[in-house]
This record gives C-alpha cells, sequence and structure tokens, in this order.
C-alpha cells in the first residue's frame, strides 16, 4: 500500500470509530507507532482536523466527512463475495439488505468494471443440497447487539420438549457447526448461556436497553466467548488416513487438525493430529470412516472405537422391532 492510499485508510480508520489510540492504528495496518505518528502529522497538516486526547487516543472533529469515495474493481469483487457468503450463511432478513448494499456499489461503478464484475457474479456461487434451517431473525438479533436491548424469546433445548421462555442480554453472534449462536446472559438461569439461533421461537425485541458486562480486560469481544466455546484441547490424538479420508478430516474435525505426515508413507497412508476435548465425541466422528483410519494413539481412543464399533454393531444386528400386521 503507497502512503496516499495508507493515509486515505487511516481516515478511513478514524472515521469508523470514536477514539482510536496510536498502539491501535499501528496494530491494524502493520506499521511502528513511530510511523502512525509521521501519518497523522502528514494529515494534520493537509487540513484533516484530527484531535488528540492526552492518555485517550485520536479521533477526527465531529462534522468531517470525507467526500464520496468510489470502489476499486478489487474491493467490489470482494464485496461480491462477501454478499454471496452472506445469501449462503445468513437469512431472507439479511439478504435483502446485502442486496440493496450491493446494488449501491454497483451504481457507482463505471461500464467497464461493471461488465467484468457481472461476469464474475455470473461465476461465483455456493453449492449445497440443505434446506437452511428455520431460525430467529439474525436482524433482530444484530439489533439487540448493537443497541444493547434486551431480547425476548421461548427456547427448546435438544433434549426438552417444552419451551421455556428467556430474557437475555445479547453480546455475541457466532457462526459455528453450521449454525448462528446467540452468546448472552439469561436472566432465567443467571448465567451466561449459548443459544442457537434455530432453536429460538416468538423473538421479540424489547425497549429495555442493557449495560453491557465485562470482563477482567474490558468489554468482551465475540473473541473472549470463542476462546469459552472452544477451549484449547484436552489432548490430540494421532491417527492414520488414507489421503481421501485425510482430505476429509481436515475439512471436517472442527475441533482442530494439524499435518504429523502429510504426504503418504509407503503404505500409502497420512498421518493427522487431531484436537479433542473429549475422546467420545472424536470416536464417535472416527467410526463413521470405517477401515479408512487407525488410531495409533492414545489407547484410550482406541478403546473407545472399539466399544462403539461392537456396540453399534449389536445395535444393527438385531432385527429392528416392527408394529402389527395390516389386517
Amino acid at each position: 500500500m503507497n502512503r496516499t492510499d495508507r493515509l486515505l485508510a487511516l481516515i478511513l480508520f478514524l472515521q469508523g470509530r470514536r477514539v482510536v489510540t496510536a498502539e491501535e492504528m499501528a496494530s491494524h495496518f502493520g506499521l511502528s507507532v513511530r510511523t502512525i505518528y509521521r501519518d497523522l502529522a502528514a494529515l494534520g497538516e493537509a487540513g484533516v482536523p484530527i484531535s488528540a486526547e492526552a492518555g485517550i487516543g485520536y479521533r477526527l472533529v465531529k462534522g468531517y466527512h470525507l467526500p464520496p469515495v468510489n470502489f476499486t474493481e478489487e474491493e467490489a469483487a470482494a464485496l461480491l463475495t462477501g454478499g454471496l457468503l452472506v445469501r449462503h450463511l445468513t437469512d431472507a432478513s439479511l439478504d435483502a439488505r446485502m442486496a440493496s448494499a450491493l446494488a449501491k456499489v454497483r451504481a457507482i461503478l463505471p461500464a467497464a468494471q461493471l461488465n467484468r464484475i457481472d461476469r464474475l457474479e455470473r461465476g461465483l456461487g455456493t453449492a449445497t443440497q440443505v434446506e437452511p434451517p428455520s431460525q430467529a431473525p439474525l436482524d433482530l438479533l444484530q439489533q439487540a447487539l448493537a443497541a444493547c436491548r434486551v431480547l425476548r424469546f421461548r427456547y427448546r433445548g435438544a433434549t426438552q420438549t417444552i419451551a421455556t421462555e428467556r430474557e437475555v442480554e445479547a453480546h455475541a453472534l457466532v457462526h459455528y457447526l453450521g449454525r448462528w449462536h446467540l452468546l448472552a446472559w439469561c436472566r432465567l438461569r443467571g448465567d451466561w448461556r449459548d443459544f442457537r439461533s434455530d432453536r429460538m421461537e416468538a423473538t421479540e425485541l424489547r425497549d429495555e436497553v442493557f449495560t453491557p458486562r465485562a470482563g477482567t480486560a474490558g468489554p468482551l469481544s465475540a473473541a473472549d466467548f470463542i476462546d469459552i466455546i472452544l477451549p484449547p484441547a484436552r489432548e490430540w490424538a494421532r491417527v492414520r488416513f488414507t489421503p481421501l479420508a485425510a482430505d476429509r478430516a481436515r475439512r471436517e474435525w472442527w475441533q482442530g487438525v494439524r499435518d504429523v505426515e502429510p504426504t503418504p508413507d509407503d503404505g500409502g497412508q497420512v498421518t493427522l493430529a487431531l484436537a479433542s476435548f473429549d475422546l467420545h465425541t472424536l470416536a464417535s466422528w472416527l467410526i463413521g470412516f470405517g477401515t479408512e483410519v487407525q488410531v495409533l494413539e492414545p489407547a484410550a481412543l482406541r478403546d473407545c472405537l472399539v466399544a462403539l464399533a461392537r456396540t453399534a454393531a449389536r445395535h444393527h444386528a438385531a432385527a429392528p422391532a416392527t408394529g402389527p400386521a395390516a389386517s
């Protein structure tokens, strides 16, 4: 990035935040704090009104706005790709808003760029045969998160037959294991809870505003909750796979995968290290590979896999119970 582009990016960075420190800017742009100081001085000399507050940080003076900024073709392509993923990973409540935003981007592109973007749009896609789940409107969850407004809904857990009324304080919205999860303080339980959006019913945004709860290091972020959801692995298992099975394992095992011997050995096998919070969960997943896997260690995982296989064999060997014959 040349200096002119960097100075423009610095203005945009300041414009999108109330107050920011030189250290935060340096971290964001991968520069030294000294370089940030020089860039801020250059912007000041160019007439950009930047206010410095000792011990707090820098901000643009209220009322200063850049003139409309055009998108480069690469930026427009990145937004188009992001819009495609929004349609794939979210719901109709955000789909229409993304379509509107992309239409505004297209409206300011020169004709030559627009033709190439059109070709790119025709050539991008996602493939899935799974119907998206019915879930709480994501735009409503986002509003609760951004405005610190209390959410009310009925929630039915995986093993529950009756939904319970909940009032929660939303702190993070995280996508993992194919679902959106709302991480919130549950007033019913008096504790943090992870709510799957497809198990929430009759979601309602209340007028009540709550004060966000802070951690020991300040305001809680989605990254803080991800560390809770995905704690460090208790142990790593070494497992030998066929090459095709290894490719599937790298794509599917969400707790963490490392290559130990990424190229096939003399027997045509690939060895991977799999992170595990719970050996039973890992064994339940590995059993689906049949004879394409072999557990090297730990022995406890091998024992768990053998026990699961024997239980499954007995279960499937028994003839299923049938109802009374039709008369």
